[in-house]
């Protein structure tokens, strides 16, 4: 009996065992997708990222320049205009980004007193060419790269609002269309009130080389993120220069910038995408492949199978605990694995009394 007990227990501890190696890992990595691949992880590059306090001790930042009619104001912001006529104010990355993927995370503020007439707006900028002052936005025209702009003044009439943002990838060549906010050059953008808002904005942009480049706000509510655009099979200059500018015209507002975090992404391999992912499976270590949750079914045929396994321990510990219990008392056995039987301990206990 005991000899089945046991099998009985083995086999439904292998199964139980078997189930949970068929279960699929549950992976630490973000949800954005390239090519069947997935960013497992990202490394912040403090080259490419500002905070406060801005500037060290020297009034000078290691990584960054700013200039033209900006101004740092240490607990606050990197105020790139003030809310005044004709102002203009950049801020650069003094080194070329040099990550082909990267995830860029922009906290700005855009604030005026005016409800109806504020503008130019703001840029960020990912170019070949860095701190040079122009027309669009506070930097040079016919750029080479990516400018995505904050546009908070309407040149024309269009069907959608503003405040709107806008991307553009120049060749150096082509020149903004200004006279219509851009929209001879747009590869994406979306109407986002993002000035005077009660909630922190923020702009993230999530670029992997050759594959896409995805641009999400933050100004409805916290941790909300609305997807603004996206766009597949793009690639970018190699190492860019990241940057931020802003302009005031006869209609003006305050731009500031509260913070720069950019990260670069760590991507899964391509040998082991992660809905490819083969695990463990059946009982003799079979594999498997997808990347899909188990459902509600199989977890309670997964428990019925637990309970399985604890009712055949159980019955397994019972029949050993019966058997030790009917050998102590049996005329002839075993007692204690010694291979004493019942009349060698009567003699030893009469030889103990004498």
């Amino acid at each position: 009996m005991l000899s089945a007990s046991r099998c009985f227990a083995a086999f439904y501890l292998a199964l139980f065992l078997s189930l949970l190696s068929s279960v699929s890992p549950v992976s630490a990595a973000a949800d954005t997708k390239a090519e069947n691949r997935t960013i497992e992880r990202t490394v912040q590059l403090r080259t490419h990222s500002i905070h406060p306090p801005y500037i060290d001790e020297d009034l000078q930042n290691r990584w960054w320049d700013f200039g033209a009619d900006a101004y740092i104001n240490t607990n606050k912001h990197v105020r790139l205009t003030r809310a005044v006529p004709s102002q203009m104010g950049w801020l650069w990355s003094r080194l070329p980004l040099s990550s082909t993927n990267f995830v860029i995370e922009i906290e700005f503020k855009i604030s005026g007193a005016s409800s109806h007439l504020y503008g130019d707006g703001m840029a960020i900028w990912l170019t070949t060419d860095r701190a040079e002052p122009g027309s669009v936005f506070g930097s040079k025209d016919m750029f080479d790269g990516l400018g995505i702009f904050l546009d908070t003044y309407a040149n024309s009439r269009h069907t959608y609002g503003f405040p709107r943002i806008v991307g553009m990838l120049g060749d150096g060549k082509t020149a903004y269309d200004q006279a219509h906010d851009g929209e001879a050059n747009s590869i994406g953008g979306c109407s986002a009130n993002a000035r005077r808002t009660n909630v922190v904005t923020k702009l993230k942009l999530t670029y992997v080389k050759d594959s896409y480049l995805d641009v999400k706000v933050h100004y409805r509510a916290w941790d909300d993120w609305t997807d603004c655009f996206r766009v597949d099979g793009i690639s970018l200059p190699a190492s860019p220069y990241l940057g931020v500018s802003a302009l005031t015209g006869e209609v003006f507002d305050a731009h500031d910038v509260i913070s720069i975090t950019t990260h670069s992404a760590v991507f899964s391999s391509k040998d082991t995408p992660l809905n490819k992912l083969a695990t463990g499976g059946g009982l003799l270590g079979g594999r498997r492949t997808g990347g899909s949750h188990p459902s509600w079914l199989a977890f309670f045929v997964k428990l019925l199978f637990f309970v399985g396994l604890c009712v055949g321990l159980a019955y397994g510990y019972k029949a050993y605990t019966l058997r030790g219990r009917h050998g102590a008392f049996s005329t002839r056995g075993t007692f204690g694995g010694l291979g004493m039987d019942f009349g060698d301990r009567q003699g030893y206990a009469s030889r103990r009394r004498f």
